[in-house]
């Protein structure tokens, strides 16, 4: 039985104090929700606050990026090691606003994970289409080119220790999400792309989170399906009661 992870991604929003005050709020909301792994990827400079508030808790802490060396002359980028000495469990690797804004590749997602491994973080690593690929039929095959880039290369014991999120990017940030059975489907597609590279019983043990304008209303939908073994929660994750709701669905 794959274990829920339920993640909230911040990206640039919240202070320090912002931060503390909502894992005060949030964490009574949730501390029954024994049913799946609780994560919140606050930026960089709230890693701290966010560390010491979910102290005590069975919230866990992730990093939003990192970088693929353990350190050196490169300004303004922050290592795995870094953020696993801060207290972070886990990191996002490959969101698609890094893909969009900052051209990441899927050579430096593979370069990325595997850095998060070494260090001992759990990276949850993101595919997804962009809306011209969908309408153009070409779901499955930009799923299947970004895995075989960005995840194919891992060994099988490092893949047996990566969760995956499947964020197709039309429905990021837009209010737009895809149906349960469009989600379920790429899910499918993603599994069975990761049993053809590890195995069945490799791919069936991946935990795969379903990323896109998730929100109160329409996250049960999304957990009803099999494929779908959590969610990666943007905008959402941002109030602590929509995101207790999403977590206690």
């Amino acid at each position: 039985m794959r274990k829920r992870v339920l993640a909230g991604n911040w990206k640039m929003y919240k202070t320090a104090a912002e931060t503390s005050a909502f894992l005060e709020a949030f964490a009574p909301l949730v501390a029954n929700a024994s049913h799946a792994e609780i994560v919140i990827c606050p930026p960089y400079v709230n890693l701290p606050a966010a560390v010491e508030a979910a102290r005590g808790t069975a919230i866990e802490i992730g990093g939003q990026d990192l970088f693929w060396l353990r350190e050196g002359a490169y300004t303004g980028e922050v290592s795995a090691p870094m953020l696993a000495a801060v207290g972070c469990r886990w990191v996002i690797v490959g969101h698609s606003e890094r893909r969009q804004y900052f051209h990441e590749t899927d050579e430096t997602v593979l370069k990325k994970t595997r850095a998060a491994l070494e260090a001992g973080l759990t990276p949850i690593v993101c595919v997804g289409e962009r809306l011209e690929e969908r309408e153009a039929g070409a779901t499955e095959s930009v799923l299947r080119i970004q895995c075989a880039g960005g995840i194919a290369g891992l060994t099988p014991e490092q893949f047996a220790r990566i969760v995956i999120a499947y964020e197709p990017v039309w429905a990021i940030g837009t209010g737009k999400t895809a149906t349960p059975e469009m989600a379920a489907h790429a899910h499918g597609v993603l599994r069975a792309e990761m049993a053809s590279c590890f195995g069945a019983a490799a791919a069936d043990s991946c935990r795969i989170l379903y990323g896109g304008s998730v929100k109160p209303d329409n996250v049960k939908g999304l957990m009803e399906q099999e494929e779908i073994d959590g969610a990666l929660v943007g905008g959402a994750s941002l109030d602590p009661q929509s995101f207790a709701a999403i977590v206690t669905y």
